[in-house]
């Protein structure tokens, strides 16, 4: 049977990511809405929580997050020249219009009506934070219930006490980070690890 919505060829793909950096008005927050929905939403290449694993280990790395999200599913979807046709679609045309409204906002910058527009962006740059926060707060919430409280109470405990260091204590972001894959390591794998008679039994089955 044919399969509805193919793995994408590299200008589909190209296409795919042009129309994400063309349309990432607000910052990486709307760019990672964008991804979102056109691979996990409209052509379910990925499942949220594959773009969360991915998400992980582009924070888990230095260098700039969006981009290394874009080599990791350009990736997964085309190989090789899926990173590159993936880079170039997102980089490319919007660095592009980039330069050109940098040039354009030098002359204008100063007019009143653009600084109240600059007024109105950042709302609505909050408001699209705020979905995509939800959107990898789902995924783990489903999994705690799936598991048990115990881990929901623990990953919602970890994910207030960063972003209070964050906000109030001013920690650096990879010392939030680090500290938070260390006391996830030392409790979830502690508990995700089957006991010894439980495999040994499975062995002899």
């Amino acid at each position: 049977m044919k399969l509805q919505d193919p793995r994408p060829g590299k200008w589909r793909l190209f296409r795919i990511w042009a129309s994400i950096g063309l349309q990432s008005f607000g910052g990486g927050a709307s760019t990672t809405l964008l991804i979102q929905r056109a691979f996990i939403e409209k052509h379910t290449w990925l499942s949220m929580e594959e773009f969360a694993h991915l998400w992980n280990l582009c924070i888990l790395t230095p260098g700039i997050n969006l981009v290394a999200l874009t080599v990791l599913i350009g990736k997964k979807l085309g190989g090789t020249w899926g990173i590159v046709v993936s880079l170039a679609g997102l980089l490319l045309p919007s660095a592009t219009i980039t330069c050109l409204l940098a040039a354009l906002f030098i002359q204008i910058e100063h007019i009143a009506a653009v600084q109240a527009i600059f007024r109105g962006v950042i709302p609505a740059t909050g408001g699209i934070m705020l979905v995509v926060g939800l959107n990898f707060a789902l995924p783990l919430i489903r999994k705690g219930y799936k598991e048990g409280y115990i881990y929901l109470l623990v990953s919602s405990v970890l994910l207030i006490a960063c972003a209070l260091a964050v906000i109030f204590l001013k920690l650096s972001v990879i010392i939030v980070i680090l500290a938070a894959a260390s006391l996830g390591a030392l409790f979830f794998s502690s508990r995700s690890a089957p006991p010894l008679h439980e495999e040994e039994t499975g062995e002899r089955i």
